[in-house]
Formats: structure tokens, C-alpha cells, sequence
């Protein structure tokens, strides 16, 4: 399966910015008097980012609503940018008055002549890779409601040891506004809705106390609540949630030592992610503390491995029209064949590596600075087949689904841990194991990538991404891999 970007339809209505000009009162003059303020005290750059957030939330537990919540953010980020200095401020206040005191504020850190704005607003066409007609964040509470009372119902039908189901549903809708001093001038409106479920089951008759296990799943994206109504229902992702927890029910003890590992397609690429992706980061590279720093144009992975950054993908959860530098996201080939070809770029790192932005600026709200992060990062397809993969492994550890894990940017090292994972005997899937985790270092496990699969997949739309304690929606994915060494930690045999 291949992911293509398309051709984004360009949103020519003017919407995204009429918001903020005719709801919140800004103007373009404002945003040129708050911009020549942070200019004031001589830094390089500003920009404003003004953001407006509708979001609800609401959960239940064993079938009673536990959590219901709704929420308005409004407010505007000011940021300067002096040589490798920042300056930054932000106001939930909207006024001229209190704008342009946050944009004096965060001109503080730059010293010398004041500059110059670009000459007038550059208008960018926002493509239209999402939903955004008739959206409504903080409505159709009674359909939400619907759905989580569906997914509670599918898991305790699914089998009678299914004793506890906690099932939620998040969504909101965010409006964004950037205005920068290089003429800069942007809007997207973004939806974004996720699905929850967890379960834990219990069986009395595996021990005198009773064995359990925990289940979870869930999907999403930047869509409407009618993706819900299709293939990734709450029946879906409930019944998903309720068979992992069976099937661990059930599992021996992972076994440990170095040994063969095929990781399944799609949200096993969360370890690319984490292990990969984020070193290759263009504020750790810049900075050089990240294990890929000054390796470009050099063999980092095995020659069937290419991983891309794709913003582009329509619907997906880290997809965006434009990041929130106001740059249209793109898709960016991080490592080719094996071999580092670039790194993922914010406007202040591209500068000051002589490079341009990858649409890769990232903010979690107008509270935060931006940073490079992620958008959807996967391997794509090779050309073994899934089956001959698992057919080529004498003895190993199958990976389909994963959990938490750590990572160390500086040197690589990543520590994760299995979710649902089977044995490999002779070529063949055999026993589900519990309490697997892989132990490898990012760069070091690829280079033992040994054959790739055609099946390229990506997740359920549930990834969250932190860095620098920010979170931002992102996508991971993989097709199936085999790596011919890695450590898998385990207490059976």
C-alpha cells in the first residue's frame, strides 16, 4: 500500500483569517504596528501567532460518563528571534494595548537599530487536506456520547472476562493566524477527534487470584465525527482493546537474550519515531547532540531502509495545511537507500544552517515557541513479501503492537516495550508472549534491517508526540521489518 501526498485542493475562501478580523477584532495594521514593536530593539525576525481553540472532551467508565468537559482558548504568541536568541511572549488578551506591550516584551532580547518589515503581507493559499465545513467543536454532544456508549457495549459483548471498559472521545477545533516580519502572512482551521478505548480482563481460573490483563485502542485523525461511522467504528477499535487483552491473558513469558525481530506494519513505526525520528531534528543537529549531527550524505541504515516526514497526507492526525510558522507542510526524505539525506527544519534552524524550512514548525498553542517536531514519519514499502519475512526466521520475537518507550537523543539508545508479541519458531508465528521490550540504539538497529515488506501501513491516528514539554498530534508508520539483531529483554526462556 503506498500513501500518496496528492494534489491539495487550494482553499481560496478567505474564512480562516475572516475570524480572526471579523470575530476578534485584528486587523492588519495591528499586526504591522505589533510587529514593527518587536523590531523595535533590532532582533532578525517576529511573528505573531494568534490561535483560537474549541475542544471537547468526554468519558465514561463502566458505562456511567465519568468526564465531560468543553473549552475556549483564545490568545496570540509573540516571538523575536536574535541571532541563536529567542524572545518570546503571549497574552490571552486581544486589545491593540495588550499586543503591543507582549510584542515590546519580547523585543527585550535584541539589541541595536530597529529593522524593517517586509514590504506589505505575502497571502498564502492554505491547501485543503481536511475537513473544515459545518465543523463544530463544541456541538453534537449527544452523538458523541452515542459513540462511547457503542464502544462500551461492543468490548463487554466481545467475551465474558472483559470486566472493566473506560471508553472517550476528544476533539477539538483550532482556528490559527500567523503574521512574520519576512512577509509571512497564513490561516488554517484544523479539526482533530480521537477515540479511546481500554479495557482490562480477568480470568479466575490462571491463578488463585485471578491473571489480568489490559487492552487499549483507539483512532482518529483531522476529520469529522462520520469517520466513526465507517471501517474504524467504535466496534472497531472496542473489539481491538478486548482481544489484545485476551490474547495476554493467555502469554507466557517473553524470552530474552539477542535474537531475530520482525516488527509488524503500522504503529510499530512509533520505535522510528522515537529512536530515528527525533534525532534527525534539526535543533538537535544544529546544536550537535544528536547521534545523526554532521552525518548527512553517509550511510546511517541499511540500504532497503528510506524514511520519509510527510504533512501532506490528507485526514491524517499530524497532517497540517501549514505548520505554525505559516510554511506549507511537504513531504521531506530524511534517509534514502540507507543513506542521511536532510533533517527536518523550522525558520530559525534553517537559517542558521544555511538551509530552508521543511514546513516542520511545531507549537503545542500560542503559549509555546516553535520547534522543529514530526508530522507523519514512515518507512516506505521494500519488495519482500510479509509472509516470506516471518517464513525466514528461525527462532525470534514478532512485534505487532507497542506501548511506552524512552530514548536517549544524544547516542540512539531506545528501550520499548511490546504490547502484543508472539514467538517465531521455524518460520512460523507460534505463542503470544507478555513483558517483551527491545533494546537496541536507533542508528545501530538499522543497519541491521535486513528485508522490508510491501505492506506499508500506518496508525489508527493516535499518536502524541513530547518534546520539551510540548505535545503536538503526530502519524507514525512501517511496513513489515525484519532486523536480523536485536536485544529483547523478557523473563521466560
Amino acid at each position: 500500500m503506498t500513501f500518496p501526498a496528492g494534489a491539495p485542493i487550494v482553499d481560496t475562501d478567505p474564512d480562516h483569517k475572516r475570524y480572526f478580523i471579523e470575530k476578534l477584532g485584528l486587523s492588519e495594521r495591528l499586526m504591522e504596528r505589533c510587529l514593527g514593536e518587536a523590531l523595535s530593539a533590532g532582533g532578525e525576525y517576529a511573528d505573531l501567532y494568534f490561535e483560537s481553540v474549541t475542544s471537547t472532551s468526554l468519558g465514561i467508565d463502566e458505562g456511567l460518563v465519568k468526564t465531560a468537559s468543553q473549552g475556549i482558548s483564545v490568545g496570540c504568541g509573540i516571538r523575536v528571534v536574535s541571532g541563536e536568541r529567542t524572545g518570546f511572549a503571549y497574552t490571552d488578551d486581544l486589545s491593540s494595548g495588550r499586543l503591543l506591550r507582549a510584542a515590546r516584551t519580547a523585543a527585550l532580547i535584541a539589541s541595536g537599530p530597529a529593522q524593517q518589515l517586509a514590504s506589505g503581507f505575502r497571502h498564502t493559499e492554505t491547501p485543503s487536506l481536511y475537513p473544515i465545513a459545518g465543523l463544530s467543536a463544541d456541538g453534537q454532544i449527544e452523538a458523541k456520547l452515542a459513540l462511547i456508549r457503542r464502544a462500551d457495549k461492543a468490548a463487554r459483548d466481545f467475551d465474558p472476562r472483559i470486566t472493566q471498559v473506560r471508553a472517550g472521545i476528544n476533539d477539538e477545533l483550532r482556528r490559527i493566524l500567523i503574521a512574520a516580519s519576512d512577509g509571512t502572512y497564513a490561516s488554517d482551521t484544523q479539526p482533530l477527534a480521537r477515540l479511546n478505548v481500554f479495557v482490562i480482563a480477568r480470568d479466575s481460573r490462571l491463578d488463585g487470584n485471578g491473571a489480568t490483563a489490559r487492552g487499549t485502542s483507539g483512532g482518529g485523525g483531522r476529520v469529522t465525527l462520520d469517520f466513526f461511522e465507517g471501517a474504524k467504528s467504535p466496534e472497531h477499535f472496542a473489539r481491538e482493546a478486548a482481544r489484545t487483552a485476551i490474547l495476554q491473558l493467555g502469554a507466557a513469558e517473553a524470552p530474552a537474550g539477542e535474537m531475530e525481530v520482525v516488527l509488524g506494519p503500522g504503529w510499530p513505526g512509533v520505535l522510528l519515531h522515537e529512536a530515528v525520528g527525533h534525532g534527525l531534528e534539526a535543533d538537535f543537529n544544529r546544536k550537535k547532540t544528536s547521534a545523526f549531527a554532521g552525518l548527512i550524505g553517509q550511510k546511517v541504515a541499511s540500504e532497503k531502509v528510506t524514511v520519509v516526514d510527510n504533512g501532506t497526507m490528507p485526514n491524517r492526525r499530524g497532517s497540517l495545511n501549514v505548520d505554525d510558522e505559516g510554511v506549507p507542510t511537504r513531504e521531506t526524505v530524511l534517509i534514502e537507500n540507507g543513506i542521511l539525506k536532510g533533517y527536518l527544519t523550522d525558520k530559525m534552524s534553517a537559517r542558521l544552517m544555511g538551509t530552508q524550512s521543511t514546513g516542520s514548525g511545531r507549537r503545542e498553542s500560542y503559549h509555546h515557541i516553535t520547534m522543529p517536531r514530526m508530522t507523519n514519519t514512515y518507512m516506505l514499502n521494500g519488495q519482500d513479501m510479509p509472509g516470506d519475512i516471518l517464513k525466514s526466521v528461525k527462532r525470534g520475537l514478532y512485534a505487532v503492537n507497542f506501548g511506552g518507550g524512552q530514548v536517549d537523543i544524544t547516542n540512539g539508545k531506545f528501550v520499548f516495550s511490546a504490547s502484543e508479541a508472539y514467538l517465531i519458531e521455524d518460520g512460523k508465528v507460534t505463542r503470544p508472549v507478555k513483558g517483551a521490550t527491545l533494546i537496541g540504539n536507533g542508528p545501530e538497529a538499522l543497519k541491521y534491517v535486513s528485508m522490508v515488506g510491501n505492506d506499508l501501513a500506518l496508525d489508527e491516528g493516535i499518536g502524541t508526540c513530547g518534546k520539551a514539554g510540548q505535545s503536538v498530534p503526530v502519524g507514525v508508520g512501517m511496513p513489515t521489518v525484519k532486523l536480523d539483531r536485536m536485544t529483547v529483554g523478557g523473563t521466560g526462556n
